[in-house]
């Protein structure tokens, strides 16, 4: 029982901190917050190709089972297809009639995107809370390993989520949030770490071998919401310096998890 109250004040700092050391971007002004958040969903995108593709993926392919990559691809392929359904169920799901901004085929492209905006905030909710109980699951499979490795894990996960929880503060802010619900969303779904972490505890034997899809699947949500939704919306400015700075800053935010896998490793 005492490995279990470690186990659980642990889940709890590997995920509220980060939310709580990200949400000081709340504390920005409007006007200042209107200003950065365009450059900042620009590295949003950057974190989350990052998270996706140099550490999801990358540790589902580790894993110590004998799982078949081809399975992992059509897991990946499944869950991008199936998020892809969820945005469609979202989007409808805002239409009251048949003639909404969505179905109406003379809708204006700026009132699409407000959809797609909004179906972005609830799939990174989605995506963040599938992240955040897998985040319980190796919080708990360190622990029981060793006591000093599980603290040392869940405080590499609080430090690798930072930059994450930043994006999806961004994201949900660009998708219409307010703040204070962006924060309720935010520290809502970091619960999901002590609950993957209190399962795990009980059922770890059980659910190991489903790990790697479990990643896979938060892979998926993480690059359809990056290359559907947040993406297209930068191709709205053209401008060979906008581009230009786009790129940077998508680099930079892949940089940064890169950088940040690399130490906590």
């Amino acid at each position: 029982m005492e490995l279990l109250l470690w186990i659980i004040s642990f889940s709890l700092i590997g995920g509220l901190l980060s939310v709580i050391f990200a949400s000081s971007f709340l504390l920005l002004s409007e006007k200042s917050r209107n200003l950065a958040v365009p450059h900042l969903v620009s590295f949003a995108i950057g974190t989350l190709l990052g998270a996706s593709l140099l550490g999801l993926i990358p540790h589902a392919l580790e894993a110590e089972f004998s799982i078949d990559p081809h399975n992992l691809g059509l897991t990946l392929l499944l869950g991008l297809l199936g998020f892809f359904v969820l945005e469609k169920l979202v989007l409808w799901r805002h239409c009251h009639h048949d003639h909404c901004d969505v179905h109406d085929p003379e809708t204006t492209a700026h009132n699409h995107d407000d959809n797609k905006a909004k179906a972005a905030g609830s799939l990174i909710i989605i995506g963040d809370a599938i992240h955040n109980f897998v985040d319980g699951i190796l919080i708990t499979a360190a622990f029981m390993t060793d006591t000093h490795l599980g603290i040392v894990t869940a405080l590499a996960i609080a430090a690798h989520e930072i930059p994450q929880e930043l994006g999806d503060f961004v994201i949900l802010l660009h998708s219409g949030f307010s703040r204070k619900k962006a924060l309720y969303f935010n520290v809502l779904s970091s619960l999901a770490t002590v609950v993957g972490a209190v399962l795990a505890y009980f059922l770890l034997a059980d659910m190991q071998h489903l790990l790697p899809y479990i990643l896979v699947v938060a892979a998926s949500s993480f690059l359809y919401i990056a290359v559907a939704d947040l993406i297209p919306g930068l191709h709205h400015k053209v401008k060979p310096s906008e581009t230009l700075q786009q790129i940077s800053l998508i680099a930079a935010g892949t940089i940064f998890i890169f950088i940040t896998h690399s130490t906590l490793h």
